[in-house]
């Protein structure tokens, strides 16, 4: 590409990874007056995928003006059922979590995927100081007083700080010389949107299988389809390669022997996505002008709704610290600005990680010791009333106080 062509944006806040968590970083920055190029292309396809957003994220995306038009398209999730479906000798009787136990009319609402980040995408292309590139970035030069980032196609990005929300896969945490801790587990996991015939009745159901969670999550009905739900499968890899070329009829058909018919008859219903399952742990969160969010930074199995939760709080919390660093005119980039954002995530990433994947190897894991100790936890929570309150309340917003009761 020749000269002319070259593209040069600058910035306070530079960044690249234009999914749900930096759309949403994105416009919370520019809405408190610090200005963003942010760079990535924007995937608004559907793919089968939902997201399950948790009294934390929905008053996130409350703030940033666009959780209105999204609640049109959101089913409530009233009640957090747990089925252990291993065929552990110590597995007990469903736990059910009702967010009315916790004065809560709901845990949060599911979503489409794609929704969310159409409206997010919708939102951020109005908001002036964020000026979206649909480009790519590749190389990254950290300097001591800005970060040049520079793309194939001519384009080039500056600021103070770089942040990425570049994916698992982050170019830019590579570039920085931040390792990466991967465990890839034996699943994949199959998403699709269900019809069915019995009402969900805003119940969000989780078996545990020795395969791995088998999840379905209520949808808002339709004039043509009233009782719908998304499906998250964890199973061995060629099981997933397996069921996703099946017809729908015949994928159905095993949807509804795992399921125990619990929503009656079921039809597949558009697209069936196919994902690898695995857990990334960033070494640190922050390097010299840099800041990691989202998956970039962590990612877990599905299981638990924990996922896009967490990096949504990473969201709000670095929007935070880098608005309240501009108002008291501080460098965006400087280690102690990027060290607080750190400092306010090491806790609940850590233990969210480390818990979604003791959770998840527990299940696939049949020895007796294993399956004692998750059989005397899920025990715990479902008959030690203060316990399993404690635990709806840290699910929804970690770090709240807990309220007696």
């Amino acid at each position: 590409m020749s000269a002319s062509s070259t593209i040069a944006e600058t910035a306070e806040v530079a960044m690249v990874g234009a999914g749900a968590v930096g759309l949403s970083l994105g416009i919370a920055l520019a809405r408190s007056g610090v200005t963003v190029v942010l760079v990535g292309p924007i995937d608004a396809r559907p793919t089968g995928r939902t997201v399950a957003l948790l009294e934390g994220s929905v008053q996130f995306l409350a703030r940033l003006g666009v959780w209105e038009q999204l609640r049109l398209h959101a089913e409530p999730l009233r009640v957090m059922r747990l089925v252990d479906d291993t065929g552990s000798l110590f597995r007990g009787p469903p736990l059910d979590f009702d967010a009315r136990e916790i004065g809560r009319d709901c845990f949060g609402f599911n979503i489409q995927n794609h929704l969310l980040v159409e409206a997010l995408a919708e939102a951020a292309r109005a908001v002036p100081g964020l000026t979206l590139r649909a480009g790519r970035l590749d190389a990254f030069a950290f300097g001591p007083d800005r970060v040049v980032a520079t793309g194939p196609e001519g384009l080039s990005v500056s600021g103070a700080v770089l942040v990425a929300t570049d994916g698992r896969r982050s170019a830019a945490r590579k570039a920085a010389g931040i390792g990466a801790r991967e465990v890839p587990y034996p699943q994949d996991a199959i998403t699709t949107t269900l019809h069915h015939d019995r009402p969900h009745r805003n119940v969000s159901t989780e078996f545990h299988t020795r395969a791995g969670p088998f999840t379905l999550v209520p949808l808002p009905g339709t004039a043509e389809a009233p009782h719908r739900s998304s499906l998250v499968w964890g199973m061995a890899p060629d099981d997933a390669e397996r069921r996703a070329a099946y017809a729908p009829e015949r994928l159905a058909r095993d949807v509804e022997r795992q399921s125990r018919m619990l929503l009656g008859r079921v039809r597949v219903a558009g697209a069936v996505g196919r994902f690898p399952i695995g857990s990334l742990t960033a070494d640190r969160l922050v390097g010299p002008r840099l800041a990691l969010a989202g998956e970039a930074a962590h990612a877990m199995a599905p299981i638990g709704a924990q996922g896009l939760n967490l990096s949504l709080r990473d969201a709000a919390a670095l929007a935070e610290v880098l608005s309240d660093a501009k108002r008291g005119h501080e460098d965006l980039g400087s280690p102690a600005v990027l060290d607080r954002y750190a400092r306010t995530r090491h806790g609940d990433i850590a233990a969210r990680s480390f818990g979604v994947d003791w959770l998840n190897r527990s299940i696939l894991d049949d020895r007796l010791t294993t399956d004692l100790l998750r059989g005397a936890g899920l025990l715990a929570m479902g008959s030690i009333g203060p316990l399993r309150r404690f635990a709806m309340r840290q699910g929804l917003m970690p770090g709240a106080e807990a309220r007696p009761g």
